[in-house]
């Protein structure tokens, strides 16, 4: 009785390891302005996930500024160097904005063009819920932007960084008067 008890038992063990979910990775982002620790919603948005690691895994992100900055809306980020230069990147991805994670306050979202698929290495992290920018239907107008983490430590930073007086700089608003610059995103090791 008691070997039959331990068998179920590892068994049983044995099932919940195999269901047991991955965990979603996170990524800290050194800025000028301090860190921000992200977890990334690999579950809901696998393909946006893998690219953005892509790039993290190629240090693309090392030097690139925060180049857009409205506050009580959004910090934009992740493909422009000081000069405002973009940097060259891979193919765009296919939208996963129809996950249904909405675009609140402290998430981090794919930045893209008008037409929806076509988000490559920018992104985005929402100062405040900004629900409109959210997945209504599969229009051009209704796609929506694809959020895929949120950040656990550090709104204080993105606070401080929506904060920066801003300014017209080489054909792009609300750029920072003061560079902010993305030191490096890494995962987190821990």
């Amino acid at each position: 009785m008691l070997r039959i008890l331990a068998a179920i038992l590892v068994a049983g063990l044995a099932a919940a390891a195999v269901a047991a979910p991955a965990e979603n990775p996170i990524v800290v982002m050194k800025t000028s302005k301090g860190d921000i620790t992200l977890e990334l919603f690999a579950d809901k948005a696998p393909n946006t996930v893998q690219n953005f690691l892509a790039y993290v895994d190629a240090k693309f992100y090392d030097g690139t500024i925060f180049h857009r900055v409205i506050k009580g809306f959004m910090i934009q980020g992740g493909g422009m160097t000081a000069d405002l230069s973009e940097k060259p990147t891979r193919a765009p991805i296919r939208n996963e904005a129809a996950n249904r994670l909405s675009n609140r306050r402290g998430t981090i979202a794919m930045a893209r063009e008008p037409q929806p698929h076509t988000a490559t290495a920018q992104f985005f992290i929402n100062h405040v819920n900004n629900d409109g920018l959210d997945y209504k239907d599969a229009t051009v107008d209704g796609f929506g932007y694809c959020v895929f983490g949120r950040v656990i430590s550090g709104i204080d930073v993105v606070d401080a960084i929506a904060g920066v007086p801003t300014m017209s700089a080489k054909g792009y608003d609300d750029v920072p008067r003061q560079t902010i610059t993305i030191l490096s995103v890494r995962r987190n090791k821990s």
